[in-house]
């Protein structure tokens, strides 16, 4: 048996005379009555990386991960109220022994909307997903995004600090596709002087492989505190970039909440989304919550406070309670960031240690 094993409220299909009633729950809002759907589960703090934008080049940093099991109990709460969609990340999530009979225990699990399955999606450095692809597909994973900063060897190694590993990313990505993971989603953040000639190099491989690039625009979360204005690739550098390899054509979003701006090319052939959360910010959309390794919930990836839902369950707190610290926390949502003001602080913890 699973140590993850028991029945959830939420599991199973609904029958028909419930169609109706679960079209007509509310979902979780907040009190700029944007509706709350989308939840990124931490499961590690730990990573096989120590990228530029991200870690320090120190060894000796410390950990926070709870045992999967609490992570479950956390996500069917959240799944109680309304979220649809469920992103695992790190750290590196696929460092996590147990991850595969965790995913298959969040795809039993329905939504209380439409009562269909949950969408579960993972990001990944893609090191090690050659081994672990098909059987997280044939657990319930639903998406896969690899985070992948350049297509060149040596600017790839510069970034992660981690030589020899591009290869093992790029056949892991292959592997995804062939186990069904498709379209994979390859996630690169820009910075200038580091990585900004990469962007035609991307439109390429877009289309060589069959991937979706997204470009991310820098943010500050890094441990190195080496953001800057000037470090930003700003959305409209990077189209006159993609424009100068061949024209591109804005694609309608997906839903309201899409964060990437997507275009492809004049030929159909290839996608590539520009996120781009500095210079065009996308709050008055969000739809997202965060849960840290260590249990505490984040409104806003650049939120000055962490709410501890994890220590409310420690202190043994029922389900009921969980639902109502939840609900109290997302009517404390901020409305926006404040990147680039004057009054802007940076966040009280780092990217790492949020959760990507």
């Amino acid at each position: 048996m699973s140590l993850l094993s028991g029945t959830s409220l939420l599991s199973g299909t609904s029958g028909a005379g419930e169609e109706d009633r679960l079209t007509a729950l509310p979902v979780l809002a907040d009190r700029y009555n944007r509706a709350i759907t989308d939840l990124r589960v931490s499961i590690t703090d730990r990573c096989n990386y120590r990228c530029v934008y991200c870690r320090t080049g120190n060894e000796g940093a410390q950990f926070s991960e709870l045992p999967m099991a609490d992570y479950l109990r956390m996500v069917r709460v959240f799944v109680g109220l309304g979220i649809e969609k469920v992103r695992l990340t790190g750290g590196e999530p696929l460092l996590r022994r147990g991850l595969v009979d965790f995913v298959g225990e969040l795809a039993k699990l329905r939504t209380i909307r439409t009562g269909e399955p949950l969408d579960i999606a993972l990001t990944t450095n893609g090191h090690l997903l050659q081994d672990l692809a098909a059987a997280l597909k044939n657990a319930g994973l639903t998406r896969i995004t690899v985070s992948m900063d350049a297509v060149d060897p040596a600017t790839f190694a510069r970034i992660t600090r981690v030589p020899g590993s591009f290869e093992h990313v790029v056949r892991g990505i292959r592997v995804a596709q062939r186990a069904g993971l498709d379209p994979v989603k390859v996630n690169c953040v820009l910075l200038r002087g580091f990585n900004d000639d990469q962007i035609v190099a991307f439109a390429k491989f877009a289309r060589e492989e069959g991937v979706i690039v997204r470009f991310i625009e820098f943010m500050p979360l890094e441990e190195d505190r080496l953001w800057t204005p000037d470090t930003v690739v700003p959305i409209r550098e990077v189209v006159e970039k993609l424009e100068s390899f061949r024209p591109v054509v804005r694609l309608i979003p997906n839903s309201r909440s899409e964060t990437a701006v997507r275009y492809t090319f004049d030929d159909g052939i290839g996608e590539v989304g520009i996120i781009a959360p500095v210079s065009q910010a996308f709050c008055g959309q969000c739809s997202r919550l965060r849960l840290t390794s260590d249990g505490k919930i984040r409104t806003c990836l650049f939120s000055q406070f962490d709410h501890d839902l994890y220590g409310v369950m420690k202190r043994g707190g029922s389900d009921a309670d969980l639902e109502a610290f939840i609900q109290r926390t997302v009517a404390q949502k901020e409305a926006r960031h404040h990147i680039g003001e004057p009054d802007f602080l940076k966040p009280s913890r780092t990217m790492v240690h949020i959760g990507g």
